[in-house]
């Protein structure tokens, strides 16, 4: 050992002498810690196909040296222009009252005086009907623009919103988050009014509604009222499913959100005169990032459809593309010179996907749950380079622990907790599960979230992302990573979407399309994963289904499997 430490110091002293790139704090921990070198390049069980066991986890035994670990892994501190998220929308809405907000796919467009006018009168009408401070307000709705102006119109009476898709939400799903949430009104489109027979809640038409608020932008006697929000008020409450089934509500506050959409690189450059797509779910807490990060800088909001040539309508219109990796992958960007911005997120990103679309626009390759606010990594990539979830936002914090909640070694695999700003404010209503998830953050104070997600820091000071824990799984005593699995399944030439699942005690891979002859994608796992990791059985299908939220539909390829066994 003592000679393997001083080839580490040599090389150290080498590269600092040719001033390259390594900060001086990099060389300093390398120096510290030679160990934790060779634990990263061995790497962890899951590349070395051994079966897993017990591996001493390297620990830090100085104040140095976890402030050297915790240094890295701290996103930048910076002032957010405005705390709550109408503030920065009226603040530009003042500014430029006659520059187009809001497209609609049929035509229909609103400029960004005519959303807060609009706004204004509907939360005075939202007042009338006991909707106030801390209330919370259920949309049953899809893409609209009279969707956006309801939602401004809660957030300035300092009430959250609940979005729901009126078109895909089952019935029993709509019953538990009204239980759960217990919303002082549900606001829902014209078509929607009719799910709500038999419920036992304030529930108006929406349209209706604003053809109320357009009475009175010409009445002088009826003055918007103006609520003193705080932007520690939640703004919106996401429901996700549960492993039990019982949907969770997250809680986000006004701050969570500005404090991503208002600086970079979360903003994605957006600023007045470009145009941005919404194409996601109105229930997924993507659609926040598309219509806030849009609206709060100025931007103009392009809404799709729902048809297919819609969805390329739209993406042939914008700048900016917010999506999950599994929308993007049938599209080709030679079709769509006019994206100038990609960001990816919800599930992992193949790197061929990556790659392709990199090479025409700025493709963001970004990570983090509802609970930490849409995203709280983003990493800016560059074609043919290694892919990653990169580093923290800025006010955001990202630690890779052990199970005794201590930094694991730069290299070494831990348990992603997330830090700073974007953590939410926790789940509706469940304080036992908030509290095992949520805990005081002993390196920067506040409180830090358990992803959930396995990741590790590279030498270069970026994240990677390996997977989800509860997407492990045993095979033959081996432990394996089913999005391990999927990415050596995705490197099979002509393979677009791929996905592995364990299915009783086998692994079944799922790939698309269907032409590609099954030995191939075998083969093209077997060269890049031991023989435990190779699925057994595999189908191939002209495309994968996908979710509401645009996330491959699991349940469904489980079901198939089921089917045919």
């Amino acid at each position: 050992m003592d000679s393997v430490v001083s080839f580490m110091q040599l090389a150290v002293t080498s590269i600092a002498s040719f001033g390259l790139f390594w900060q001086r704090s990099t060389l300093l921990n390398l120096l510290i810690s030679p160990v934790d070198i060779l634990q990263g390049l061995v790497g962890s069980e899951f590349a070395t196909g051994r079966p897993a066991h017990h591996r001493p986890t390297a620990t830090y035994e100085s104040d140095v040296q976890v402030k050297s670990v915790v240094s890295i892994i701290r996103g930048d501190s910076s002032q957010i222009p405005s705390e709550c998220i109408h503030h920065a929308f009226d603040l530009h809405a003042a500014g430029h009252p006659l520059q187009m907000a809001v497209v609609d796919h049929s035509g229909e467009a609103f400029t960004y005086g005519q959303m807060r006018a609009l706004s204004l009168r509907l939360s005075d009408i939202l007042t009338a009907h006991g909707v106030c401070r801390g209330s919370r307000v259920c949309l049953l709705v899809q893409r609209s623009v009279h969707h956006i102006i309801a939602i401004f119109s809660i957030l300035r009476l300092g009430a959250a919103y609940i979005p729901l898709d009126g078109a895909i939400i089952p019935h029993n799903a709509i019953l538990d988050v009204l239980q759960d949430s217990q919303p002082k009104l549900i606001m829902a489109s014209r078509e929607y009014m009719g799910r709500l027979k038999d419920i036992d809640f304030a529930c108006v038409c929406l349209e209706d509604m604003l053809s109320d608020a357009q009475l009175l932008l010409d009445d002088p006697t009826n003055l918007a009222i103006s609520e003193s929000v705080s932007s520690s008020e939640s703004a919106y409450v996401i429901y996700t499913s549960g492993t039990t089934g019982r949907p969770k509500g997250v809680s986000v506050s006004h701050l969570n959100v500005t404090n991503l959409v208002l600086l970079r690189p979360g903003n994605l450059g957006i600023v007045p005169g470009v145009r941005v797509a919404q194409l996601l779910n109105v229930a997924f807490d993507m659609c926040a990032w598309e219509i806030f990060a849009c609206l709060l800088n100025g931007g103009t909001l392009h809404l799709r459809g729902p048809r297919r040539a819609d969805w390329i309508k739209a993406m042939q219109t914008v700048d900016v593309v917010i999506c999950t990796p599994s929308i993007l992958v049938p599209h080709d960007p030679a079709d769509y010179p006019n994206i100038k911005v990609v960001a990816t997120a919800g599930e992992p990103c193949p790197q061929a996907l990556a790659d392709r679309w990199s090479r025409t626009a700025a493709f963001y390759n970004c990570c983090g749950p509802t609970e930490t606010t849409i995203v709280n990594t983003m990493h800016l990539h560059t074609s043919g380079m290694p892919l990653s979830i990169g580093e923290p936002t800025p006010n955001n914090h990202v630690y890779v622990l052990d199970d005794q909640l201590r930094p694991v070694a730069r290299g070494e695999p831990g348990i992603m907790w997330a830090g700073g700003l974007g953590v939410s404010q926790g789940y509706l209503n469940r304080p036992e599960l908030t509290s095992t998830k949520f805990r005081p953050d002993p390196f920067h104070g506040g409180i830090m979230y358990n992803t959930g997600d396995l990741g590790r820091w590279r030498f270069d000071g970026k994240l990677d992302h390996l997977g989800r824990i509860d997407e492990q799984v045993k095979v033959k005593g081996f432990r394996v990573e089913l999005d391990g699995v999927s990415a050596a399944m995705r490197c099979t030439p002509g393979v677009v979407s791929a996905c592995a699942l364990l299915i009783g005690a086998e692994l079944w891979g799922f790939y698309s399309p269907e032409h590609i002859k099954q030995e191939e994608v075998q083969n093209s796992v077997m060269q890049r994963l031991p023989c435990y990791a190779v699925p057994v059985k595999f189908i191939g299908m002209h495309e994968l289904q996908l979710t509401g939220n645009g996330k491959v539909d699991k349940h469904h390829l489980r079901c198939l499997a089921e089917s045919r066994t």
